[in-house]
Order: structure tokens, then sequence, then C-alpha cells
């Protein structure tokens, strides 16, 4: 085989070394998205519990302060009853002590349920607290892990790019530029294999002659259909 074509069989496998950690950062990234999610929903669940116990709170601070009007309203209506001197009149108290009776039944009505309410949600509460410390727990023990992983492909990473320096020091600019040039619309699939005569980044079958270049090994040759370095495994080229 060609020198040239066997550095860049080698440095096609060092890149393709390199990019298969992304998946893996990927991975990783996508555990902590998914329980930070799970934590901004249970938060979110929290936050909506607390803020129906808050705003029932503020119904029965005002229905408590009506309550604190209509009595007054009743012991005004008794000192009036003492001055009233038509019939008419007393029918009109009498009407106005009705009215605010209702009304003072009903707010006692609306800040017993509403208490009711909120002695459940307060349950509800304390349950949804105990999930949110739960998750967060989870959260910090996912990204430590996660971030160890990541720093752990990093390293390797580290030692794939220190190693891939070297190679390309070694190789003819002209002919790594003809790689990169490739490589930056086939990826890691721009330098392939043959096999049963087809080149293994479209899978399309090579012609007699492009074969035979192929397997002699002395330029470096491309792929008639697609473009990309073709090479043969040693032991095919031997068979």
């Amino acid at each position: 085989m060609n020198k040239h074509i066997q550095e860049l069989v080698e440095l096609s496998q060092i890149d393709k070394k390199i990019d298969s950690y992304q998946p893996q950062i990927d991975i990783a990234d996508k555990k902590i998205v998914k329980a930070e999610k799970k934590l901004t929903q249970a938060e979110e669940s929290l936050n909506q519990i607390n803020s129906l116990i808050a705003d029932n709170e503020k119904k029965v601070a005002s229905y408590e302060e009506q309550l604190k009007i209509l009595n007054e309203q009743l012991s005004d209506n008794v000192k009036k009853a003492k001055e009233i001197s038509t019939e008419r009149e007393m029918k009109s108290l009498a009407v106005e002590e009705d009215i605010a009776k209702e009304k003072m039944t009903f707010a006692n009505e609306e800040i017993e349920r509403l208490q009711e309410i909120n002695v459940k949600k307060a349950k509800e509460a304390k349950e949804a607290e105990e999930i949110v410390k739960t998750l967060k727990k989870e959260l910090a023990e996912v990204s430590a892990e996660a971030n160890q992983e990541k720093a752990a492909i990093e390293k390797s990473k580290v030692s794939l790019f220190t190693e891939r320096e070297k190679s390309i020091r070694e190789i003819d600019q002209k002919v790594l530029a003809f790689y990169e040039k490739i490589r930056i619309w086939a990826g890691n699939t721009a330098v392939v294999a043959v096999k049963k005569q087809a080149c293994y980044g479209c899978y399309m079958k090579l012609n007699d002659k492009t074969y035979a270049d192929v397997i002699r090994g002395e330029e470096i040759t491309n792929c008639p259909h697609c473009g990309r370095i073709l090479y043969i495994e040693r032991e095919t080229a031997e068979a």
C-alpha cells in the first residue's frame, strides 16, 4: 500500500475515534437535562400548590374583613332599631339585617371551605417539597457522574489529538489538504475500505479498472461515484 494511503487510513481511524466520543458526551448531557426537567416540573408543581394556598388565604382574609363590616352593620342596626318610629322603617331595617346575615352565612361557609382546601394542599405541599428535595439530590448525583464521564472522555480526546498532531506533521501537506477537503462533507468516512468490489462509503460497485488501482495501492484512488478515498484491507488484497 502506498505510504500516503497508509498515513490517511491511520489518520482517518484517529478522527473516527475522536468523533466517536461525541455521542457519549451527548448521552451524558441528556442525563443532566432529563434530571433538570424532572426537577423543574416538580418545582413548578410545588409553586402552583403554594400559590393556591396563598390565594385562598387572601380570600379568607377578605371574607373575614367582610364579616367584621357586617357585624358592625348589625350592631348599628340594633341602635337604629331603638330610634325607629314607623313600620316602614322597621321593615327596611329587617331586610338589611336579613341580607347581612345571608352574606355572613356565605362568608363563613366560604372560609370553612377554603380552610379545608388549604389543609389538604398543605399536605400536598409537604409531599411536593420532599419530591423536590429528592430530585435535587438526584440531579447533583447525575451531574457529578456525567461530569466525571465527560472529564474522562476529554482526557482520552487530548491523547488522541496529540496522536493526530504527530500524524499530520508526517503527512505531505498536499495530501493532508486533499483529505481535509473531502472530510468537510464526508466527515469521518473520508477514507473507506473497498469490500466485494464496492465502496463502503456509498456502497456502489467499482469498475474493474478502479478496483485494480485500489488493489495495487500505488496511488491515492477516489471512488468515481462519491469521491471518497479508497483503500483495500491487507487480507482482502492478499486474497
